[in-house]
């Protein structure tokens, strides 16, 4: 190389390197980054309906026939949502019945395939889909905990390393020996909730488990996830319950007819979600009745729904 070319070709690609654009994450790299990472998921559910198949015996005459009755129906759960979560981060699904709320759920729980596009989740996962889902009412509260726990990958070591603070979380210590068919709703609830927050989870699905709780159970439950919380653990809630989502959240997504309408902070997308569903504004006088407005939002908008949610 000559003088000239070794100090010369400095020169000429510095300018270039300057304003070469900074080159971003890969995809690779955003899927280690997030907790989670929702891309372009769909789910499809497809049904055949026949109007005329209404009794036994014509099921079984026409089985293995061709009818010309039969119609494919498909519902279009979700629509090609996308979207991130990072590490500790809290986030909050609302939208009415229907919505697509409780598929997507699924959907990252792994419970429900997508249909197309890709769910990246990070860490283990604990799910709460329902008070008391995965329960067996026959057996104890205490053979719950260890199968329960058992199936969710912890070894049996582990459970009974966590089974006197799950039992004591749960205020169920004279009672945990009893089947769980003796229980009351809050029993399931709060051993339901404790096992799943006990796990180590790193992801943390909860779908309307905090809903039916009274108050009680509601702050602990609070005073838990922050828990998890600082301890940069990730949260996802889908609830009707605003007041919940305001309180427990930092990031909101509103669902509607299996699509996102709008994300950012709960506050916000609650006043939008409430507006479009016709709810008058709560009033702001004070703490206490900011609460209550809340609660009488949601039994009107919980009062005009009537179909499940896909």
């Amino acid at each position: 190389m000559s003088v000239s070319d070794s100090v010369e070709a400095p020169v000429t690609s510095a300018p270039n390197a300057a304003n070469a654009p900074l080159a971003g994450p890969t995809e690779a790299e955003l899927d280690r980054e997030m907790s989670i990472r929702v891309k372009d998921v769909k789910v499809d559910y497809r049904t055949i309906v026949n109007p005329r198949a209404n009794t036994l015996r014509h099921t079984i005459t026409n089985l293995g026939r061709k009818s010309g009755d039969r119609k494919v129906r498909y519902i279009h759960a979700v629509r090609g949502v996308s979207f991130d979560v990072k590490h500790g981060q809290v986030l909050g699904i609302i939208g009415a019945n229907g919505a697509g709320k409780s598929t997507m759920m699924r959907a990252m729980a792994g419970i429900l395939p997508p249909s197309s596009g890709e769910i990246v989740v990070n860490g283990r996962i604990s799910v709460l889909l329902a008070l008391g889902v995965g329960f067996n009412g026959q057996l104890s509260g205490r053979d719950n905990v260890v199968l329960g726990s058992m199936a969710a990958g912890l070894t049996r070591k582990q459970v009974y390393e966590r089974f006197d603070q799950i039992v004591e979380w749960a205020e169920l210590e004279d009672v945990i020996d009893l089947p769980m068919k003796a229980y009351s709703s809050g029993m399931y609830g709060r051993l339901a909730f404790a096992v799943s927050t006990h796990l180590d989870p790193d992801v943390l699905l909860v779908d309307e488990a905090l809903s039916t709780g009274d108050a009680h159970f509601r702050r602990k439950s609070y005073d838990k996830m922050q828990e998890l919380v600082g301890q940069a653990r990730t949260i996802v809630i889908v609830s009707h319950g605003i007041a919940a989502i305001r309180e427990m959240c930092d990031d909101c997504i509103w669902m509607d007819k299996g699509q996102i309408v709008m994300r950012g902070k709960p506050d916000e997308v609650a006043d939008q979600y409430l507006e479009f569903q016709g709810v008058p504004p709560a009033k702001k006088s004070n703490a206490a009745d900011e609460t209550a407005d809340e609660d009488d939002d949601m039994s009107m908008i919980d009062d005009s729904l009537n179909s499940g949610d896909f």
